[in-house]
């Protein structure tokens, strides 16, 4: 008796947990729905009951939405120009740092290393703005004539493309580095020719990420 009190406790706090889960799933799969739902209501306003031209939306050059005008055409230029220009400048950086981390510098440096790349991937896009207007941006500019907006985006992406570039480039399996060795490669030729082709998957997908952390950054370029 004692023991079937216990089995149907434990399939009752079972059945509880169950759908705590499930109930926390959905909160969280009907809080994006809403949030979605939200800024398209709010988007749509003008389109569907002041007849604002989609492409005077799209092409447009003005945001003035005290006077009706909301032209996007110069944010995305600007965007896209700032995401070139941090990709140029951010992803050979990113993608060397993450080949010292991994394959050169000591083990008790690389740990050291890494822990700053993620306490970089932490900080706050407010305070990149900060600190980057007052000390980096300056100095770049002063320093290779580089535009403002793309010195500062390509600093943000660093994190991201170093830790997923750094995952994958240590994922390779050994035997090809010993094989590429072997057959009398140096470390540097072993490193740019087996090593990261085999990680390319993942430097991409790191490379991928950095542009869209780049991409969506409002207050650090602000």
């Amino acid at each position: 008796s004692s023991s079937s009190n216990k089995n149907k406790s434990k399939y009752v706090l079972e059945f509880i947990t169950e759908k705590i889960f499930m109930i926390s799933a959905f909160v969280a799969v009907i809080s994006l729905l809403l949030i979605i739902g939200f800024v398209f209501y709010k988007g749509l306003m003008p389109f569907a009951t002041e007849g604002y031209s989609f492409i005077d939306f799209i092409f447009g050059t003005e945001w003035l939405p005290s006077s009706k005008e909301f032209g996007i055409g110069a944010m995305i230029v600007t965007s896209m120009v700032a995401t070139v220009g941090a990709l140029i400048i951010g992803v050979p950086i990113g993608i060397l740092a993450a080949i010292f981390i991994a394959e050169i510098c000591p083990k008790k440096y690389a740990r050291v290393i890494s822990t700053a790349v993620e306490l970089l991937a932490g900080i706050p896009s407010v305070l990149y703005g900060i600190f980057g207007l007052a000390v980096i941006v300056p100095a770049i500019q002063t320093v290779l004539s580089l535009p403002k907006g793309q010195s500062l985006l390509a600093v943000m992406m660093l994190p991201t493309i170093i830790s997923l570039s750094e995952t994958s480039i240590r994922a390779v399996p050994k035997a090809y580095k010993e094989g590429s060795l072997a057959l009398g490669a140096s470390k540097i030729e072993t490193i740019f020719k087996v090593t990261v082709p085999a990680a390319k998957s993942g430097i991409l997908a790191g490379v991928i990420l950095g542009i869209g952390r780049a991409l969506g950054e409002t207050m650090a370029v602000i």
